[in-house]
C-alpha cells in the first residue's frame, strides 16, 4: 500500500523488565533521537511530505523534516490542548499516512479522539500554510483503530466502528474528500459497543481470501458480498482471560508457519497479558489453543519479562530473517500517575522476535528503550533508507525515533 500504511516500549525496574545483561542476545542495536520531550499525541508515522527523498515524521499537529527532522511545520491548527502535559491528553490519538487523493502527494489521516472524528489533511504539494482538512468520519470509536485493505483494492478502509456496531468506514475514492460510508457488521450493542471499547484488528481468519474483522470476544467472517448488507457471522473466541477489557491492535499472522493464520493481542490495554492464539482445524471447526507471552509476574515466562499498560502492537520484521516480529511495550500514565496497573513503572518498549522450531514457536523479548514505551499507537518502518525498519514513538514521554543498528 502507498506511503507505507504502515505495515499497512531500581528494584521496580528489574522486576517490570529485563536489563541489558540479563536480555536474549540480539543482533539489533538501536540508536533513540528524542525530537520532543512534551506530549503532543498518543500515535505517530511517516512519508515524505516535501518530494526530497528523504522521509518525513509526522506526530501530532505537526510534520518534521528529514533527514534530522529538526525543522517543523504546523498542518493543522495547535489544539488548545497543546502540550497539554503529562497528567493531561492529546486529541491526536493516532496518526497515519496515505496518498487518499491520488495526487501523488502522501496526506495524513487523523484519529483524534475515541467517539469523535477522524479527519485526513490533504497535502499542499510543496505550498505553505495549513493543509485542508476533510472529515471521513465524524465519530470513529475504539481505542485501537487502523487502517486496511478490506475489500482487495489497494486502497485503505477506517477499521473502527461507530454507533454500538463493528465495522469500518469506505471511501468513494472517486470523492474522498466526501463523507466516507460506514459498512455495519453487527447488531447494535452501546452498552458493550462504545467509544472506548479496547481491542480490534482485521485479518483473515477462516483462509477463505476475505479479511474478517476481530474484537476481544472473537471475530466476525466476512461474506462474499459485504455491500448486501446484513450482520457477519460471528464466531466467539476467547481471546483473552474471561473479564479483560481488551487490549490494543489485533494482529493476525501465521505465527508457527503451518498455514492457518493465527491471532496476537494484548489481553488489557491498562492492565495485564499479552498473548498469541494458534489457530487449530479439527474437521472445519476452528479453535484456539493459547500462547501466553508475558503475564502478571516476572517468572510467568522465561525471560522474566512482566510490563503493564500493553496499548499498541504493530508487525515488523525487525531482524530480515522473513519472519514477521511485533513491537508493543508500556503506556505510561495512561490516566494519569494515580490510575491504571503500576503508572510508576519504566515506559519499557520492546521487540518480540519469532522464532520457530519444527512445528512450534516463541516470541522472544528484547528491550528496546525503558524511557518510552507506547502511546495507543507504535510504528515500525524504514525511516533513513537503510532497509531496516525503524520505531516512531509518540506519547507522556515524548516523541522519540529509534534507529535500528543491526550488527
Amino acid at each position: 500500500m502507498k506511503n507505507s500504511i504502515a505495515l499497512l516500549f531500581s528494584l521496580t525496574a528489574l522486576a517490570l523488565s529485563v536489563s541489558a545483561a540479563d536480555a536474549p542476545k540480539t543482533p539489533v542495536a538501536w540508536k533513540k533521537i528524542k525530537l520532543e520531550s512534551k506530549f503532543l499525541s498518543e500515535g505517530a508515522h511517516f512519508a515524505d511530505f516535501n518530494h526530497d527523498g528523504k522521509m518525513d515524521l509526522v506526530a501530532g499537529w505537526q510534520w518534521f523534516e528529514g533527514p534530522d527532522f529538526t525543522k517543523r511545520h504546523d498542518f493543522a491548527a495547535p489544539p488548545t490542548n497543546a502540550y497539554n502535559g503529562e497528567k493531561g491528553y492529546s486529541d491526536y490519538f493516532l496518526t497515519y499516512t496515505y496518498d487518499f487523493n491520488g495526487d501523488g502527494w502522501p496526506d495524513i489521516l487523523v484519529y483524534s479522539w475515541p467517539g469523535k472524528e477522524a479527519a485526513w489533511y490533504e497535502n499542499p504539494k510543496g505550498g505553505i500554510g495549513l493543509w485542508t482538512k476533510h472529515v471521513a468520519a465524524e465519530s470513529a470509536d475504539n481505542e485501537s483503530p487502523t487502517i486496511g485493505d478490506m475489500n482487495g483494492d489497494g486502497k485503505p478502509e477506517l477499521i473502527c466502528h461507530t454507533g454500538g456496531r463493528f465495522g469500518f468506514f469506505e471511501a468513494d475514492w472517486k470523492h474522498p474528500d466526501q463523507p466516507w460510508k460506514f459498512i455495519a457488521i453487527s447488531p447494535e450493542n452501546k452498552k458493550d459497543i462504545f467509544r472506548y471499547t479496547h481491542g480490534y484488528g482485521f485479518g483473515d481468519i477462516d483462509g477463505d481470501g476475505r479479511p474478517d474483522i476481530l474484537e476481544k470476544n472473537g471475530w466476525w467472517e466476512q461474506p462474499k458480498d459485504y455491500r448486501a448488507g446484513g450482520d457477519w457471522k460471528f464466531h466467539k473466541a476467547p481471546f483473552g482471560p474471561e473479564g479483560m477489557r481488551g487490549g490494543s491492535q489485533m494482529l493476525v499472522y501465521d505465527v508457527n508457519g503451518d498455514k492457518l493464520n493465527d491471532v496476537i493481542t494484548s489481553w488489557d490495554a491498562h492492565g495485564y497479558g499479552l498473548a498469541w492464539y494458534e489457530q487449530v482445524r479439527s474437521g472445519g471447526e476452528i479453535t484456539w489453543k493459547e500462547h501466553v507471552i508475558v503475564n502478571t509476574k516476572p517468572e510467568d515466562n522465561a525471560y522474566g519479562v512482566q510490563f503493564t499498560q500493553p496499548h499498541a502492537l504493530v508487525l515488523a520484521d525487525i531482524n530480515g530473517d522473513g519472519l514477521m516480529d511485533f513491537v508493543t511495550g508500556k503506556r505510561f500514565w495512561a490516566h494519569g500517575p494515580s490510575k491504571d496497573a503500576e503508572p510508576a513503572a519504566p515506559a519499557v518498549l520492546y521487540w518480540f522476535e519469532l522464532k520457530r522450531k519444527g512445528k512450534t514457536a516463541e516470541f522472544i523479548p528484547h528491550l528496546i528503550d525503558d524511557d518510552s514505551g507506547v502511546g495507543t499507537q507504535i510504528t515500525a518502518g524504514d525511516i533513513n533508507g537503510d532497509g531496516k525498519p525503524d520505531i516512531i514513538s509518540s506519547n507522556k514521554k515524548g516523541f522519540s525515533i529509534f534507529i535500528q543498528q543491526r550488527k
